[in-house]
């Protein structure tokens, strides 16, 4: 049955005021797909750069949609659909061109195989949060990293959905979390949070050097970086000899120069590599769902919007003063 549902769009590169709610037309979801009405989306940085041309690919303009993260019920499933019912919650983890597929709207239609069942408790909120934080940081730190109980990591941007993640993904593994954040009132949450340090960029030497003195003088075994830019030299510094420097953000669009501490392995992160590969992804859902039924992962949502408050979410995404994720819910 075909309906309408308020959608987010864009028809133009630019900052959070390009950004507009319409009525869409929705058809009836076809085959492989299901129906799902939207309760809670999570905002990511990805999107603020897809919405302002920097993504590693273009949005298709005009009437771009956008966001790929979000939760909510079944209400329809297509034709030869298996696996989903109306009235399942679920959560979408898509990796699918936004400009098509994007979640932000109150209903969608959506490939069954982007869907994961949401259990009873967790919450429509929660399930927003969840999935592509704790899925880039599971990844990078457990699939490439190969992440050890008392190993150093330094994660940098560390106040961002995806750091804090990575603070708890450390910790569940008995691994030494080094946080780096630019903001010194962000230091006590990050020790609440989880972090073993914090390192406040500009305050006492350089970060690097302030990694080694707290690994002994060998350097952190994993540094996950968000940022790259031209300081990714001095971010690789503080890998240690044998260590990983593994980049899974580019918040500096600047040129980053090839690191010269050699010997050094680096490698440019995607959570693609893990929601497109089965075996990955199974791994990756019994480990989040471990540390959620546990309590050691966490969500920190820093706060919550109305679908109509789009615009002010995206000003707020860019604003560098959150701490955790942005989600936006959606009234019915």
């Amino acid at each position: 049955m075909t309906t309408y549902a308020r959608t987010v769009r864009f028809d133009e590169l630019g900052g959070p005021d390009v950004l507009r709610i319409e009525e869409v037309e929705l058809p009836g979801p076809g085959p492989g797909e299901v129906r799902v009405r939207i309760e809670a989306i999570g905002i990511n940085r990805a999107e603020a750069m897809f919405r302002s041309g920097g993504y590693y690919y273009a949005p298709t303009l005009p009437g771009s949609r956008i966001g790929f993260e979000a939760a909510g019920t079944v209400e329809e499933v297509g034709p030869g659909t298996t696996g989903f019912a109306p009235g399942d919650a679920v959560c979408v983890v898509s990796d699918e061109e936004m400009s098509r597929h994007g979640v932000y709207a109150e209903r969608v239609n959506v490939a069954a195989r982007r869907l994961l069942h949401r259990p009873g408790t967790i919450d429509a909120v929660t399930g927003a949060a969840v999935w592509t934080t704790y899925l880039t940081a599971y990844g990078a730190l457990v699939e490439v990293g190969r992440l050890r109980a008392g190993d150093a990591v330094m994660i940098n941007a560390a106040s961002s959905g995806v750091g804090l993640a990575a603070i708890q993904v450390a910790g569940q593994l008995g691994a030494v979390p080094v946080a780096v954040t630019r903001s010194a009132d962000k230091a006590a949450r990050l020790l609440e949070a989880g972090a073993a340090h914090v390192l406040v960029e500009g305050e006492g030497g350089d970060i690097p050097g302030r990694v080694r003195e707290l690994t002994g003088g060998r350097g952190a075994r994993i540094v996950l970086d968000a940022v790259a830019g031209p300081g990714l030299s001095e971010t690789a510094l503080a890998v240690a000899p044998d260590g990983l420097l593994i980049v899974y953000g580019w918040l500096d669009p600047r040129p980053a120069p090839l690191p010269l501490n050699w010997p050094l392995t680096v490698h440019g992160f995607t959570v693609d590599l893990v929601t497109a590969d089965p075996e990955r992804l199974a791994r990756a859902r019994a480990f989040i769902g471990a540390g959620l039924r546990s309590g050691t992962l966490a969500p920190v949502v820093d706060r919550t919007f109305d679908l109509a408050d789009i615009v002010e979410a995206h000003r707020h995404l860019e604003s560098n003063t959150r701490f955790g994720k942005i989600v936006v819910t959606v009234r019915h």
